[in-house]
């Protein structure tokens, strides 16, 4: 989404292009900054990305203490700015701002999103964006008035149109703005993080992305051409104290709901950000929901990077080379 109260939308037909392009020229409707900057609940990260598309120029990680970013659709998500700030003032040495714009990807509890069924949307941004507004009123627990809205279109299962929405509140977005400004930065797109890793899915069939960061919980599903769940909530606890049946308890009703809208089953689930306990999540997704899980990293999109670009993903930072793919260059 962009960060300003003018909505990046996406105009051609639905259903003319796969999910990966679809996103894609939803991004470039908007600037797409080849400096992207991840601030999540556990780090900030950036990458700057070459001219020629895959092309990793320099990457920088560091972690945050535990309480710096508190994602929430509502409350102050940053409550330790000076720790946040610090730590990506030290990502910057490592990856210059250079007093260029750069793409903002923020955590998606503070990002709502929303595959909405319409009959008819105006293509004009001046004109949807009131019936959007409209319809997401009852469904987020903010002022609609008061919030940053992108969209784009796609063809559902029956044929119908569908509008994906992204939601934030403009308060919430600007407290990271104000800390990349506070750099010398400037966020020419702000977006969530999962939606930025949506293009390293494969098209064909239907894959699950199960992407955890913090205690939120992120579970997408994609049908070819379609996003077709888009689901995230909190869990108890962190990686660490997790147990397997408190994220197969958030990952079952997104599977359920995609087998009752699309008769089908899902092909199997890309994994991310369990760190150390990979394996076991796996593995109790696999016996559960009798469904293939792999990591977000063994992902044929992934294999097709150059190494540099896959160490990204296996690092964790997976968002930051979907970030690449979006732009198609």
């Amino acid at each position: 989404m962009t960060s300003s109260a003018v909505p990046a939308t996406f105009t051609t037909q639905p259903g003319k292009a796969g999910l990966v392009s679809r996103v894609n020229q939803w991004l470039h409707a908007m600037p797409h900054p080849s400096l992207v900057v991840e601030i999540a609940p556990r780090h900030v990260a950036a990458a700057r990305w070459g001219a020629t598309k895959g092309r990793l120029e320099a990457a920088a990680v560091e972690t945050l203490p535990a309480g710096s970013v508190m994602p929430s659709p509502v409350e102050t998500n940053i409550p330790q700015p000076e720790a946040v700030r610090g730590a990506l003032r030290r990502v910057f040495q490592g990856v210059p701002i250079d007093g260029a714009s750069l793409a903002l990807l923020i955590p998606d509890s503070a990002v709502r999103v929303f595959i909405l069924p319409f009959d008819t949307l105006p293509r004009r941004a001046r004109e949807a964006l009131p019936l959007l507004r409209w319809r997401l009123k009852k469904s987020v627990p903010f002022d609609v008035d008061e919030t940053v809205v992108s969209w784009f279109r796609q063809t559902g299962r029956t044929g119908g149109l569908e509008v994906v929405a992204a939601i934030a509140r403009q308060r919430i977005v600007r407290e990271y703005e104000q800390i990349v400004e506070s750099l010398a930065g400037h966020a020419g797109v702000v977006m969530g993080s999962s939606l930025a890793a949506v293009p390293l899915l494969p098209e064909r069939g239907s894959r699950m992305l199960v992407r955890l960061s913090g205690k939120t919980l992120t579970t997408a599903v994609v049908n070819g051409s379609n996003l077709c769940v888009f689901r995230s909530t909190e869990l108890p606890a962190e990686v660490e104290q997790l147990q397997a049946q408190n994220v197969i308890e958030e990952v079952f009703p997104a599977v359920a709901y995609y087998q009752d809208t699309w008769k089908e089953q899902v092909d199997g689930a890309l994994l991310s950000g369990f760190g150390d306990r990979e394996e076991f999540f796996r593995t109790a997704l696999e016996s559960e929901l009798k469904i293939r899980a792999s990591a977000i990293a063994d992902a044929e999109s992934v294999h097709g990077l150059e190494q540099e670009a896959r160490d990204l993903v296996h690092h964790g930072l997976d968002s930051l080379a979907g970030w690449m793919m979006n732009e198609g260059s």
